[in-house]
């Protein structure tokens, strides 16, 4: 029995779901939310956050700040929480009503930015904003940002290496230990830390696994058009520094109504997962249908976490009415009746 004194000392690494009896793929996937955070975010979280403490950047006058719509965020409020740091979470309208009690139940100041970009999404605006948040001090002076003697520090998850490294270090490993036979990854695509974490661990140790990045319809981090994105999880409005395509052999992108399908035939089968997870799922149900037909590859997708975060979005009637009300007799949901649909 493990005993832990801080939160991000838990987290389950070795749970997968066989989805062959489930969704009839050739599939299994690495469920990534059974920690106190609830998601994958944890380890990118905990390394930045240490990261930064040994290159003495935080100190414990130290205001944490970053940009995140939820995850991460929630990460952060953990780990604040737990030693002791100040944090502020910039977010913008499209962040889970729950994440936001959340990460405020921790402890979090969280910002609501509601100005859009130009290509609809939010990104930029939250990153502008914490730009001038830690160039700016409250009494109008500059080079770094300080309350009450205490400095601003953005940990930055688009550009930080250690979010990578987490996955390199912790997930990739993991991975490699329960599937030696591995042949495909499938990972989604946010600031695609997990994705270039595992693509590099097993790029460096020449092993041939072939590595699809699954990207939501709409998001610009493999340079598609920018769409209006409603579904919480994986996708930017601005491409993240971290990538770099040539650790990645392809690329499928999932529109938005098939995330919403695969998560509700995931949860009819008793298996509640965030729209992230049904964005890679569909995916990677796709791209093993179109290259291994009728085969059975040893293939693996990360799921980065549970679904009782989204119970108010993906998974409530009147969101769905109000987002996919045009086409939801045609997608055919499984729970429709529970749904009310």
């Amino acid at each position: 029995m493990p005993v832990i004194t801080s939160p991000q000392d838990f987290n389950v690494e070795d749970l997968y779901v066989d989805l062959r009896p489930v969704l009839d793929c050739p599939l299994y996937l690495k469920c990534e939310g059974f920690n106190f955070a609830g998601s994958v975010k944890l380890k990118a979280a905990a390394e930045m956050v240490e990261a930064a403490e040994r290159d003495g950047v935080l100190t414990p006058d130290s205001i944490i700040v970053e940009s995140s719509s939820g995850n991460l965020g929630i990460a952060l409020s953990i780990i604040a929480a737990s030693k002791g740091y100040r944090f502020v979470c910039v977010t913008d309208p499209r962040c889970n009503p729950a994440s936001m009690r959340l990460m405020r139940a921790l402890g979090t100041e969280v910002r609501v930015i509601s100005r859009q970009d130009a290509n609809g999404g939010f990104l930029e605006s939250r990153i502008r904003y914490v730009r001038e948040l830690c160039a700016t001090k409250p009494d109008g002076g500059a080079e770094g940002a300080v309350e009450g003697g205490a400095e601003y520090v953005w940990l930055n998850q688009y550009a930080n290496h250690s979010n990578w490294m987490a996955h390199y270090r912790g997930t990739a490993p993991a991975i490699d230990r329960h599937f030696p036979g591995l042949e495909v990854l499938f990972v989604g695509a946010g600031t695609t830390g997990t994705l270039m974490g595992c693509a590099r661990y097993f790029r460096e140790r020449g092993r041939p696994v072939t590595i699809v990045a699954i990207d939501a319809v709409g998001s610009v981090t493999f340079g598609g058009i920018p769409e209006r994105r409603m579904v919480p999880g994986l996708g930017t409005s601005s491409r993240p520094e971290l990538v770099d395509e040539s650790f990645i052999d392809d690329v499928v992108h999932v529109p938005e109504t098939d995330t919403i399908r695969t998560v509700h035939r995931l949860s009819s089968r008793g298996f509640l997962f965030g729209g992230s997870t049904g964005t890679v799922v569909s995916g990677a149900e796709r791209w093993l249908a179109e290259k291994y037909p009728g085969e059975s590859p040893v293939a693996v997708a990360i799921a980065p976490d549970l679904g009782e975060r989204y119970l108010d979005s993906i998974y409530e009637e009147s969101w769905l009415r109000d987002n996919f009300g045009h086409i939801l007799a045609d997608l055919n949901l499984p729970n429709a009746d529970i749904l009310g649909i």
